[in-house]
């Protein structure tokens, strides 16, 4: 009795942890393109001149990123590797977790999978959900991870953002709602809103979501370094069974043929 209870323990989890995911807010999905270099460099730039202060991707070479991304290695070494590491060293940060701990309450998690444990639209709409709330101790909040403890290290380049009221078009069923007769937008004033204060940043708002879009790639190839490896072997071996099969099908035919 008790290993049959076990059982529907185990068989339960799946369907509670899948609903799960349906709560929190909605989160509007990026598109990832791991195969645009340009997209990876910026966005390992990003990561090393903004993320590398606290977190580490210490499942990762400086030489493999380099060589994989197309960045040669003595500009890798003088643009993104300010520790005094050699190229094929991990790439992980001087900061020790007892300091982290007190300074932030727990020490920063190492991002090289986090694209795996968190998903790409996740660690987008993330990145950019940081306002401004004096209640936290380091004066922000985040709309995807409420009470987070981190501060936010891109503020310089977002600008400072708030929570307000703004009209927004009306939603329903996953599309967008159009006046019939004008065809103009139809839209509700929502009071949950985030808005970035004018002139405050030194990005503009779609500047800003292109430099967070290249991040989240980076952490996307960080995660999974051989998956456009993976996706053209997969291709040719598709290729194959579909070639082997025609053969396959004709000598099953001919062994078969005088069997009635």
């Amino acid at each position: 009795m008790k290993k049959l209870f076990a059982a529907l323990i185990f068989a339960v989890l799946p369907a509670i942890a899948f609903a799960n995911t349906g709560q929190g807010p909605e989160l509007e999905e990026v598109d990832i393109d791991l195969a645009d270099k340009a997209a990876l460099q910026d966005g390992a730039r990003t990561f090393a001149n903004y993320c590398m202060g606290c977190h580490s991707a210490k499942f990762q070479r400086y030489e493999r990123v380099a060589d994989d991304l197309g960045i040669p290695h003595d500009l890798m070494l003088s643009n993104l590797i300010f520790t005094g590491a050699k190229i094929g060293d991990l790439m992980k940060i001087g900061m020790q977790p007892a300091d982290a701990k007190n300074w932030f309450g727990a020490a920063p998690p190492d991002l090289t999978l986090v694209a795996r444990v968190r998903g790409n639209d996740w660690l987008y709409n993330y990145l950019r959900g940081f306002y401004e709330d004096p209640a936290r101790p380091w004066g922000v909040n985040n709309k995807v991870f409420p009470n987070v403890g981190m501060p936010n290290v891109l503020v310089g380049l977002q600008g400072r953002q708030v929570v307000g009221c703004k009209q927004v078009q009306i939603v329903e069923h996953g599309k967008k709602q159009f006046d019939p007769l004008t065809g103009t937008p139809l839209t509700h004033e929502a009071c949950d809103q985030l808005t970035v204060l004018p002139k405050t940043g030194a990005l503009t708002e779609e500047q800003f979501d292109e430099k967070v879009k290249n991040l989240v790639t980076f952490l996307a190839y960080s995660a999974n370094p051989v998956k456009l490896e993976h996706q053209r072997i997969g291709t040719y071996v598709l290729l194959y069974l579909a070639f082997f099969f025609v053969f396959a099908y004709l000598l099953k035919r001919e062994y078969w043929k005088d069997v009635h």
